[in-house]
């Protein structure tokens, strides 16, 4: 399978573990970031899938957790210990646009360093991130909102989805199977999809991804975890 620069989707959802300033970075495909800007690719992008230029960590604007109640839904952006102030498990975010810029982190301490960062990512449309108990920090910023969700439901999985739809899980919202776009939408910005195992955010977690040039297929496993899709025209299973 080809795996081609994608440049459209760098400045948004980039992955990596130094922040720079100008977006950097795609999993699995050719380092395009700004010239000069120095990065470290640890893990990467729905819509780019490497450890990503992510915007600086900005003050929280939601409420404390109330002492010893570790919350199961995040309202808001803020830096929450894991455990205390918000429960580990499988999140999910919905309806976050372009201009949103969502960005969310998981972290082993609360140092506020690069080196701090286990995984991070931005994300438009919808997305899932999943904190383990072994983390120590979440951070979130510009998102909608994260409410946790059961890893093993079942829901009525689409066999026709949108290629701006962000991160779905497989067998939830969207079914197994071979599915077609059309490519690139028509505002030229570069179809980005991506078959991942789990929500972690991390690199070595691609199973495959592609910057398809004009009409784009792809298989999703059944046993895959996740799909990503970005700036693609909407996918048909075939």
């Amino acid at each position: 399978m080809s795996h081609t620069t994608r440049t459209s989707w760098i400045a948004r959802n980039a992955r990596t573990k130094l922040l720079t300033g100008c977006g950097a970075a795609i999993a699995l495909v050719a380092l395009t970031a700004c010239s000069g800007a120095e990065t470290t690719t640890d893990k990467g992008a729905d819509a780019g899938a490497s450890k990503g230029a992510s915007k600086p960590a900005a003050a929280s604007s939601a409420p404390a957790a109330d002492a010893g109640k570790a919350k199961s839904a995040i309202k808001g952006s803020g830096t929450f210990q894991v455990g205390s102030d918000v429960q580990p498990g499988l999140y999910r975010s919905t309806g976050n646009t372009a201009d949103d810029n969502c960005y969310w982190e998981r972290a082993k301490d609360s140092k506020g360093e690069a080196d701090s960062i286990i995984d991070n990512d931005n994300a438009v449309g919808s997305t899932y991130v999943a904190i383990a108990a072994t983390d120590k920090i979440f951070k979130t910023d510009g998102c909608k909102g994260w409410q946790l969700v059961d890893p093993k439901a079942t829901g009525t999985p689409k066999a026709e989805i949108s290629g701006k739809a962000g991160m779905l899980k497989v067998g939830v919202d969207v079914a197994p199977g071979t599915y077609k776009s059309a490519g690139s939408t028509e505002d030229g910005s570069g179809c980005y999809w991506e078959r991942t195992k789990d929500a972690t955010g991390s690199i070595e977690t691609i199973i495959a991804n592609e910057n398809p040039e004009g009409q784009a297929v792809v298989t999703i496993a059944a046993g895959d975890g996740f799909f990503k899709t970005a700036d693609c025209q909407d996918w048909k299973k075939s």
